[in-house]
């Protein structure tokens, strides 16, 4: 989201900006560290456009995927941190074709994200419970409880968005390693625990660009 590129700018010396197909690229470094921050857009064709446009006319060594998430397991709370271990389209479906529902044809039900980056994201150390495992995503808002907890039981996910499993899909194409990190912004299980999102956005994006800012000194 806007505001969330608009803190995570703030650590980085911005270099240059760049304006390929109407999308502004900035160009920034951190210490030695060179980096390219995009805000993608929602949805699953959004996400994996400006995955392919990194690769292509950056020549990017890894891609961190950033953003808030929706939980779908009771043992994730808002606020809470996600480190994605795999990523699965919940929404894919051919079984029809007696494929396994999320199972894409030449790809796999779940992509792995990089190991190296996993365990680099696993000892950062934030005042948010932080975990790790399966993110869902799909191109549909999660808001029903019935539906979270059908998500979860199949897929054995704990968070669900709208882009992270595109990415996967692009950079597994492209032998692009990479890792999804979901600020968790609703659960359906805190009845009262009410933040508004003005309110979750700040917090958001706070945590989000101090995540990227401790990666990047480890990497």
């Amino acid at each position: 989201m806007k505001e969330e590129l608009d803190e995570t700018k703030k650590i980085f010396e911005e270099i240059k900006e760049y304006s390929i197909y109407e999308l502004k690229i900035y160009e920034c470094k951190y210490k030695n560290v060179t980096c390219f921050l995009v805000e993608s857009g929602m949805g699953k064709v959004n996400a994996a456009r400006i995955t392919q446009i990194l690769i292509d006319k950056m020549n990017v060594d890894i891609i961190l995927n950033v953003g808030v998430a929706g939980s779908i397991s009771r043992n994730i709370n808002k606020c809470d941190i996600v480190i994605g271990e795999k990523l699965v389209q919940h929404d894919f479906d051919l079984t029809l074709l007696n494929f396994e529902k999320g199972l894409i044809p030449n790809v796999g039900k779940y992509i792995d994200c990089d190991q190296e980056l996993i365990n680099i994201a696993k000892i950062i150390k934030m005042e948010t419970k932080v975990t790790s495992g399966i993110i869902s995503s799909g191109d549909i808002f999660v808001s029903e409880e019935k539906m979270g907890e059908k998500i979860n039981k199949k897929f054995g996910a704990l968070c669900v968005e709208m882009e992270g499993a595109s990415i996967a899909q692009v950079c597994h194409l492209c032998n692009i390693p990479f890792l999804v990190i979901r600020a968790i912004s609703d659960s359906p299980y805190e009845k009262d625990n009410h933040l508004t999102f003005k309110e979750f956005l700040k917090i958001s994006s706070d945590m989000v660009s101090r995540f990227v800012e401790q990666f990047l000194g480890k990497i």
